[in-house]
């Protein structure tokens, strides 16, 4: 009786200890945040220097710092296609002093192909702060092939299946997954060529030994201006900017062709969401600004920032639509 009692009470002093704990937490939490950021703020790039996620980051880490009222020191964190980089933010410390600048639309597809493979979960092991903007892509052909739409590469690629066969950057970048969506859409049969980057795909592109691509704007619209390769659509909403007469897939007819490279900024799971909300209004802040929106459409991004909410939604479409893809199309990382 007596030591039943004993623990009895043990259990009740125990719990209140726990509660009390718990209560004094709280206020020391909000603190932090209230204080936030004391300290400098690592953004890791999980690309090496010099480029676009890179050049990009440094847009968003000067300006996110200039209105979060702290110092964010860039590092570089190269490799895996991106993966080491954001392995070592999903396992840091959940207190806002660690963020990711991401290539989204990346990290969602190789998160699929590279599945039990990563040491960490895109979804469960980091957390959107917001979304800074996207690259547009746009499908491009070698003039020889004489085709100005997309409804004219679908005839030609079912006039001629497995004959036509189309260039990447990789074997999971925005640029593969792209044209795999069309030949999706389209119910034709185009053959991949993977290259070590955007450069080589270009030259051989331009040179006629592959025919055609989807690529980020930036990176083709030097040879579409010359003459070198023929615009077939943009693959946004609405038409943009930088190629001005080119229409969109939806004008053509395919309105679900709707592809851009999604950049955004994440945090490790867990970090407190008063710490997000600080960070995403910062972010907004930054990016509603003409200076960096000039800055950022220099490099090609078309700023376009989203509540926390919004940024995971967004995140969750990203995954979703890719591991459609993936699955229907049976494609693998080679």
């Amino acid at each position: 009786m007596f030591t039943t009692k004993f623990h009895l009470r043990a259990a009740g002093v125990s719990a209140c200890l726990l509660l009390g704990g718990v209560l004094a937490l709280t206020p020391f939490a909000n603190a932090r945040a209230d204080t936030y950021p004391d300290q400098p703020i690592r953004l890791i790039i999980p690309y090496p220097p010099g480029g676009a996620t890179d050049v990009i980051g440094r847009i968003v880490g000067k300006n996110l710092g200039d209105q979060i009222g702290g110092q964010v020191v860039i590092e570089n964190r190269g490799g895996a296609g991106g993966n080491i980089g954001a392995a070592e933010v999903a396992k840091a410390k959940p207190d806002g002093y660690t963020l990711l600048m991401g290539a989204l639309t990346s990290h969602s597809v190789m998160s699929i192909l590279e599945k039990g493979k990563l040491t960490y979960d895109l979804q469960k092991d980091l957390t959107p702060a917001g979304v800074v903007g996207s690259v547009p892509l746009v499908a491009v052909a070698h003039p020889s092939l004489k085709l100005t739409s997309l409804p004219d590469l679908a005839a030609s690629a079912k006039k001629n299946p497995g004959k036509l066969n189309f260039a990447s950057s990789g074997a999971g970048a925005p640029q593969r997954m792209a044209m795999e969506l069309f030949k999706q859409i389209a119910d034709v049969d185009i053959v991949h060529v993977a290259y070590r980057g955007s450069g080589p795909a270009m030259t051989d592109l331009v040179g006629g030994q592959v025919q055609v691509m989807t690529e980020t704007v930036p990176a083709a619209i030097s040879f579409i201006k010359s003459g070198q390769l023929q615009p077939l659509a943009v693959l946004t909403p609405e038409r943009i900017s930088m190629l001005p007469d080119i229409p969109t897939a939806k004008e053509q007819g395919y309105d679900n062709y709707n592809v851009s490279s999604l950049f955004g900024v994440m945090a490790p799971a867990g970090t407190p969401t008063a710490i997000l909300e600080k960070v995403n209004a910062a972010l907004t802040t930054a990016l509603a600004s003409d200076e960096v929106k000039k800055q950022l459409l220099e490099q090609g991004v078309y700023a376009a920032p989203l509540s926390i909410d919004a940024s995971g939604d967004r995140l969750k479409a990203e995954v979703a639509l890719w591991d459609k893809v993936i699955k229907d199309g049976n494609i693998t990382i080679q």
